[in-house]
């Protein structure tokens, strides 16, 4: 009987499960749509409940597929969006209080004030700054509120739990009811110092968050327990639990130091793999941090990462919110026939990242005339995200101080061939973009599970099942390239001056 595993990929957005093979097919995928509200500037939040009940649901589903397939499945794996927290009760398994998402920017202002005397140590130690956002704040604060009633007679009573979603995810669904947390998913909340495998305790005590709290810091992949018989009717090892992005390097055959991928979800995140070598990031670029990529049996391996927050979702606004298109395949039908005119975007709806962080800048499509098309506007939609992506790239080169060659695509806009050929076009190099590569978390996060059970022998081996990939060539010289990317992100720090003068007029 043909060995599977079953592969949880839970997203900002959206959840979903499938079985991975041996040779790396991935089927029963099923999908369901998560609900991310912002009910004021800056407060982005969603539910803790509603993730962990269509995640069982996909779950099952994927299962009973990979049955009515007559596969035997060996073990679970989990990946998920990174420094979403939750606090919930622990004796009746609910959460206390709505989750802070990672896009969310309410306490930037005050995070900022933090920076003086934080941002040289920490970019030291934990290989980023202060940042917008941080889960520790975030909880410290829900529990100095007054109207948090639940969330603090928990805290009195012993029986708070506290974490990202891998943490909320592997407490809910193992037998264990152990708070853990990986490295890939803790060292994207801000406190988890690099070389140490361990909490800056420092900086979590200065955030106000009670120590007590903290999870325990483990591998990515490991002993997890085992999924609970009631939601399968069977007990299955849970070996693998990581960040979503680090999942889909491994997905995208992103294994040795040097390779790098580009993975459109929700945001546009680009991640360069340094093996075990922990970049001297000196933070000339905020929005560049060191991370572990993952780590196993002890020993970590290193990447870094730069991102813009809402591309993914910013498709989804336009289509949603704005109705100006039918769906995000319809942008990448007109972009097709579009023309490249004065036309620009900025897919900045929670700001920017680079050259710095500034929360402050919006979203901007501009520089339309009478003759501006539907089409021409789908063509500079994608065009703002490929910039965005290329300005990343370049970011992390220079941190990392190594010279790229290609780059790897995956996620779902990754199937918009108009994308892919503008970012071969902006960045000057080739993209390849793998089979199925809007499956890579799912692929990748069975792949680490899968190598400690025995069903392949190394990461390298898995890299061989991706098959041939599409390879996108820049098709411009150098000096139009260079006139786009300067063009455009003149335009940018612009909006990154007048977003700076907004904010100084509102404190004076």
């Amino acid at each position: 009987m043909k060995q599977a595993i079953l592969a949880i990929d839970e997203g900002t957005t959206g959840t979903r499960a499938a079985w991975v093979t041996a040779d790396g097919d991935v089927g029963g995928l099923t999908y369901e749509r998560l609900t991310v509200s912002s009910p004021r500037p800056g407060v982005v939040v969603q539910s803790a409940a509603e993730i962990l009940e269509k995640t069982v649901r996909t779950l099952r589903s994927a299962y009973a597929s990979a049955v009515d397939h007559g596969l035997e499945v060996t073990a679970v794996t989990i990946a998920t969006q990174r420094a979403t927290a939750t606090l919930w009760d622990t004796e009746t398994g609910e959460p206390v209080a709505p989750s802070m998402v990672w896009q969310d920017t309410q306490y930037a202002d005050e995070l900022a004030n933090m920076a003086g005397a934080w941002d040289d140590t920490l970019w030291r130690s934990i290989g980023r700054p202060t940042g917008v956002r941080s889960v520790y704040l975030w909880a410290a604060k829900t529990l100095a509120d007054p109207a948090q009633t639940r969330a603090r007679e928990c805290r009195r009573k012993g029986t708070l739990g506290f974490g990202t979603v891998d943490t909320w995810l592997l407490w809910s669904l193992s037998n264990r009811r152990e708070l853990s947390v990986t490295a890939t998913n803790a060292v994207s909340s801000g406190a988890y110092l690099l070389t140490d495998h361990a909490y800056h305790t420092g900086f979590v005590e200065a955030l106000g968050f009670p120590l007590e709290l903290l999870p325990e810091l483990r591998d990515d992949s490991g002993d997890f327990g085992t999924l609970r018989p009631d939601i399968l009717g069977i007990e299955l090892p849970i070996v693998a639990a990581a960040g979503d992005q680090h999942a889909a390097m491994i997905g995208l055959g992103v294994i040795d130091a040097g390779d790098v991928m580009c993975v459109h979800g929700t945001g546009s995140f680009v991640d360069l793999n340094l093996g075990t070598h922990l970049p001297d990031n000196d933070g000339r670029y905020q929005g560049a941090l060191s991370l572990v990529a993952w780590r196993t049996g002890g020993v970590s391996r290193y990447s870094i990462e730069t991102f813009t927050s809402t591309t993914g979702s910013a498709i989804d606004w336009l289509v949603d919110k704005l109705r100006l298109f039918e769906s995000g395949a319809h942008i990448s039908e007109l972009a097709a026939r579009g023309t490249r005119g004065a036309v620009h975007s900025v897919p900045a709806l929670t700001g920017v990242r680079m050259p710095r962080v500034n929360a402050g800048v919006g979203a901007l499509i501009g520089g339309m005339s009478m003759s501006t098309t539907r089409e021409d506007v789908a063509l500079a939609v994608l065009e703002g995200i490929a910039q965005s992506v290329a300005w990343s790239i370049d970011a992390d080169q220079e941190v990392a101080g190594i010279e790229i060659g290609k780059v790897n695509v995956g996620g779902g806009l990754s199937g918009s061939d108009p994308l892919v050929q503008l970012q071969a076009d902006i960045t000057g190099v080739p993209h390849y973009r793998f089979r199925d590569t809007d499956k890579a978390s799912l692929r990748g996060i069975a792949f680490l599970g899968g190598v400690d059970l025995g069903m392949w022998d190394s990461l390298h081996d898995t890299r061989e099942l991706l098959g041939t990939p599409d390879v996108f060539e820049p098709t411009i010289g150098a000096d139009e390239r260079e006139e786009r990317v300067d063009w455009w992100r003149r335009r940018v720090l612009t909006e990154m001056d007048l977003a700076d003068a907004r904010k100084d007029s509102t404190t004076e």
